[in-house]
């Protein structure tokens, strides 16, 4: 044999059997978005970093990384699926991959089922606290989707969703609760739905039309904007709070007061009257919020064992 041909045979293998993997994983993460998993995922790391006072086990981060990666897959993924009608008639997400049939019914739900299955094993791992719990974060991952057929305060239900990041991070590092998780997850749970309100004025006229409720859809632009002001005020203290309860140094709050920054740009990207920047308001700049809140905790912690050390020196 040649060593064209050798070449031949191991280009001919890697186009049967790699190139259709990676189709279907783009589909996949276009089904989840998976990118989007930045939004929660840094408030779990912060729930592990203040529950061992900065010093988390890498074993604690993989089992922490995994059930966050699972729950925002299978939670996203049965979003899609409960959505997939309505995602069909709305213009503005038609060509989602399920409405536009780049992804059948039968792979989504054999994606749902195994991201919960992970979620659970990942639980199990931590500890039994975070098992009796997954229960719990598996039931509001299904309710969120359906709470826009009957309320208008379905942006507080993904926001609930979400703010279950810090406290399981916590939970699985302490196996218990406490005032910090909870502080914690009430600044994220403001957080989401400030900027969820904001998302929901893209679709205005096509919920009123269906019949879908949303705090845009009942109240206008106009107060929604107020609205996630507000909530973002709010989370902004909640959040600040959470560090005052540990006594965490001023490096935090410096972090604290960045992240209200860019949440002040945020909302300066958008108006009632031009939702134009949307997406960069949406997804860049909520990114680097929960980015930014993560590196300055693990900045607090670095610094303060560094100035203890030091202290300690020269004393």
């Amino acid at each position: 044999m040649t060593v064209r041909a050798i070449r031949a045979g191991i280009t001919g293998g890697f186009s049967r059997i790699a190139l259709p993997m990676l189709r279907s994983f783009r589909l996949f993460s276009d089904l989840v978005k998976l990118e989007h998993t930045i939004f929660a995922l840094p408030f779990a790391y912060i729930g592990c970093l203040m529950a061992a006072d900065g010093h988390a086990s890498l074993v604690s981060w993989g089992w922490v990384t995994l059930a966050m990666v699972a729950a925002r897959t299978a939670g996203m993924t049965l979003n899609r699926l409960i959505d997939r009608n309505i995602d069909a008639r709305n213009p503005r997400t038609r060509d989602r991959a399920l409405p536009a049939g780049r992804v059948s019914v039968g792979p989504a739900r054999w994606v749902a089922l195994a991201s919960l299955a992970l979620l659970f094993y990942s639980a199990w791992h931590c500890n039994p606290l975070a098992l009796a719990l997954s229960p719990i974060a598996v039931g509001l991952l299904v309710a969120y989707s359906y709470l826009k057929r009957f309320t208008s305060y379905a942006h507080f239900g993904i926001g609930l969703v979400l703010a279950c990041a810090p406290v399981g991070g916590w939970v699985a590092v302490r196996g218990e609760l406490g005032a910090v998780p909870l502080c914690l997850g009430a600044g994220v749970l403001a957080w989401v739905a400030g900027f969820d309100v904001l998302y929901a004025c893209l679709d205005v006229d096509f919920d009123r039309t269906e019949g879908l409720h949303s705090i845009p859809a009942r109240r206008g632009t106009a107060y929604a904007f107020r609205l996630a002001r507000l909530l973002h005020v709010g989370s902004i203290l909640a959040i600040a709070v959470a560090g005052h309860l540990l006594g965490l140094g001023p490096v935090y709050f410096v972090g604290v007061g960045v992240a209200g920054a860019l949440l002040v740009y945020e909302h300066s990207l958008v108006t009632p009257h031009d939702l134009s920047r949307m997406d960069q308001a949406f997804f860049t700049m909520n990114g680097w919020v929960s980015v930014t809140l993560l590196v300055f905790t693990w900045l607090s912690y670095r610094m303060a064992g560094t100035g203890a050390l030091l202290s300690w020196i020269f004393s």
